[in-house]
Order: C-alpha cells, then sequence, then structure tokens
C-alpha cells in the first residue's frame, strides 16, 4: 500500500545583514543559547506574524485580531449612515453580547468611557465577520436603548449571545492554518494545521551596540551650543539563520470541515500560499533602519508520510566559518549532510516527495531534484502532497 502524505517540511538557510528583525522588552537582540554557544534568535510569533501579514496581502484572506471588536462594529455601522452615539452604543452591545467577559474601558483619567467596552480575551475573526455583526445590531436597532457607562456592577447585552458566538467561531483560511485560541466561546477555537519554530543562527552570533546621535537642526544653522539633539544606543547582530516550519495535512483537513480528505482546490491554494508566504516573508522590526531584505540561499521541501522532521539538530555543534569567511555555504552542506543521516536512520521511504531551489549550490546530493524557482519548488511539493500531477 503507498503511503500516505501527512506533512510537508519547509527548512530555509538564510543570511540577514545587520538587523534586528525581534526585539525582546527592552530592545535587545533576543537570543538562544543552544549547544553552548549564543545564537541570534526570531520568535516564531514574530515570523509567523510576518507571514500572515504577507499571505494577507498576496490571497486576500484576511484577518482581524482585538479586543476592540466593539468599536470596529461602530465604525461599519456610522459608514452605513447610523447616528454616531447609537452606533456607539450598538458596538457596546456586540462587544458585550458574547461569552466572552468584557470591561468598560477607561480614559486616562481612570474614569469610564461610555459605550467603549472591551472583550477580556482578543477575537480572532475573519475582518469580514465585523459586518455580520453589525447586521445583528441592525436587526436589533429598536432594543438598542441601553447605554454602558461602567457604573453599573452587571449589565447585559439586548442582542442574542447565540448569534454573536456564532459569527465568533468563522474561519478563514488563515485561521485554519495558523488556529485560534478562543476557550470562552465553546467551539471557537482551532488548532494550528501550522507549526512554525523559532529562527535561530546556525553559527555563534555576538550581539553589537550601535551608538547614534541626532543633530539639531535649529542648533546647527545657529551654532550657538555644541552637542547633539538626542543620542542613545541600539542592538543589533549579523545572522545566518535556520528556519522552520511544517504543515499538518490531516490537521488542514480537519479544520476545512473534512477529517478523511483535503479540498484539493482549496488546500492547493492554502498550503502554496503559506509556503510561499514562509519563504518571502521578513520580520519588519528596524526595517527604515536597516532594510535587511535579503532572500533565503536554500529552501528545501520535503513531504513526509510519518512526522515532521526538524534539521535543527544539524547546528547544535555550531558552524564555523569558511576560510574567507561566511557561514552559508558550510551551513547548506550541513542541511545536506544532517539530511542524508537523518533519512537514512529513519529509513528513506517515510520522504515521499524531496526538492530544493538555492541560490548558487549545484552540489547538494540528499535535498532531492533542484528547482529553478521558488513558485516551482513550492508547485511540485503541494502537487506531491495531494498526489496529483504538476498543473
Amino acid at each position: 500500500m503507498a503511503a500516505t502524505p501527512r506533512f510537508i517540511d519547509i527548512h530555509i538557510v538564510q543570511p540577514v545583514p545587520y538587523a534586528n528583525l525581534n526585539r525582546d522588552d527592552t530592545n535587545s537582540v533576543k537570543t538562544v543559547l543552544y549547544g553552548d554557544a549564543l545564537r541570534t534568535r526570531v520568535s516564531s510569533q514574530s515570523w509567523k506574524r510576518a507571514v500572515r501579514e504577507h499571505f494577507q496581502n498576496t490571497l486576500g484572506h484576511r484577518t482581524l485580531r482585538t479586543r476592540r471588536i466593539g468599536e470596529r462594529v461602530t465604525e461599519t455601522l456610522q459608514s452605513r449612515g447610523w447616528d454616531g452615539e447609537l452606533a456607539e452604543r450598538a458596538g457596546a452591545h456586540v462587544a458585550a453580547g458574547s461569552s466572552i467577559k468584557w470591561e468598560v474601558a477607561k480614559g486616562p483619567d481612570k474614569q469610564p468611557i461610555k459605550n467603549k467596552v472591551l472583550t477580556n480575551a482578543l477575537v480572532y475573526l475573519p475582518e469580514d465577520a465585523v459586518e455580520a455583526l453589525a447586521d445583528i445590531a441592525e436587526a436589533h436597532k429598536d432594543a438598542l436603548t441601553t447605554d454602558f457607562t461602567g457604573k453599573v456592577k452587571k449589565q447585559e447585552s439586548v442582542l442574542p449571545k447565540k448569534q454573536i458566538d456564532e459569527i465568533l467561531r468563522a474561519k478563514n483560511g488563515i485561521i485554519n492554518l495558523f488556529g485560534r485560541m478562543l476557550a470562552e466561546v465553546d467551539e471557537a477555537g482551532v488548532d494550528g494545521a501550522v507549526q512554525v519554530a523559532h529562527a535561530f543562527t546556525t553559527h555563534t552570533t555576538e550581539v553589537e551596540l550601535d551608538y547614534f546621535a541626532a543633530v539639531d537642526d535649529v542648533t546647527e544653522a545657529k551654532n550657538d551650543e555644541t552637542g547633539s539633539g538626542h543620542m542613545g544606543t541600539a542592538e543589533f547582530s549579523a545572522s545566518t539563520f535556520y528556519r522552520f516550519a511544517t504543515v499538518d495535512l490531516k490537521e488542514l483537513a480537519k479544520n476545512l470541515g473534512d477529517d478523511s480528505a483535503l479540498d484539493p482546490e482549496a488546500a492547493r491554494e492554502l498550503i502554496g500560499q503559506f509556503l510561499l508566504s514562509f519563504i518571502e516573508s521578513l520580520p519588519q522590526a528596524k526595517k527604515n533602519s536597516t532594510a535587511p531584505h535579503t532572500l533565503p540561499h536554500l529552501v528545501h521541501v520535503a513531504v513526509r508520510s510519518d512526522r515532521p522532521l526538524s534539521f535543527a539538530a544539524a547546528f547544535e555543534e555550531p558552524v564555523r566559518s569558511a576560510a574567507q569567511g561566511g557561514f552559508v555555504g558550510r551551513s547548506v552542506v550541513g542541511i545536506d549532510a544532517y539530511a542524508k543521516a537523518a533519512n537514512t536512520l529513519l529509513g528513506p521511504d517515510r520522504v515521499l516527495h524531496a526538492a530544493h531551489a538555492s541560490l548558487e549550490f549545484d552540489k547538494l546530493q540528499h535535498l532531492g531534484e533542484r528547482c529553478s524557482s521558488f513558485e516551482a519548488l513550492v508547485s511540485a511539493a503541494v502537487a506531491a502532497a495531494l498526489a496529483e500531477a504538476p498543473q
């Protein structure tokens, strides 16, 4: 019996110059100690956000993550011609009308703001679901007579909770891929079909402090004072990252509404665009001062029947730079060697398809056929995963 495709793994080696793609709460470069060596790290949350934004801009499946869903409903109703005060009241009733706990927002003076209701949990739903929530308010317009002022300990919305909760359960491609945590609404949680690892450098890195100063133009013109208008420091590092993600085809089928098989058309679109977005996306922190817009040097995609397989262990011992400098070449060789060893150990029959695309490497023997472009690489992988001939 032929093995069934279950996972699509994607491995990337990508050099990034002087940058800080992902900062912590002190604006410092994120790091990880791995193999007793300090590496630069970019969190999976940061890169997933970049992937989602690229996906949305390309495919148009837009989502909204917010505690201020009432304000969005208010804006929608105002665009339909509603009076501002009534629209604000309706937005408050919508925000208070689901199973999610809520509170009236407070201003800088710590006093409640009338009809500005925040959900205690972030709502994550398709952006077009806001229109459906506004439709509920439209249908119950005459009942919207109560203001939410924060002065009453317990207030209830006049809108139907079941209808609002049903809209909060709505999904689209983004949610089917990345999942959703919303425990307060029954059956609204979605297990993501995509797993994304934290990116980390294949080599030891050192964080560099950049001292900078800003000139006061008036002071410079008058030349009546010395010194700068502002001084500060920022952290940066230069890195060659290993990035990994996997798509669980069974989980995606479940999210698309079929526990046994994938809808080929929906799956082709979602998986293909996710892989391309994962390849082409880049977190945007400090982009205006670093412009670190590089391409991956190597992308390897494998369709597996058994389990996901990260190649992170290939870099537990950090890569040393080549004699002439540079980490990319040895990182790519490390990927090739680890793929051979790991697949031999697990058994080669578990890999149903393997291919790669790269800028300059012609002698890779264990990463499958070389494709001429990222699009060709992704198309071949999706076709193999869906057990169909390339279109």
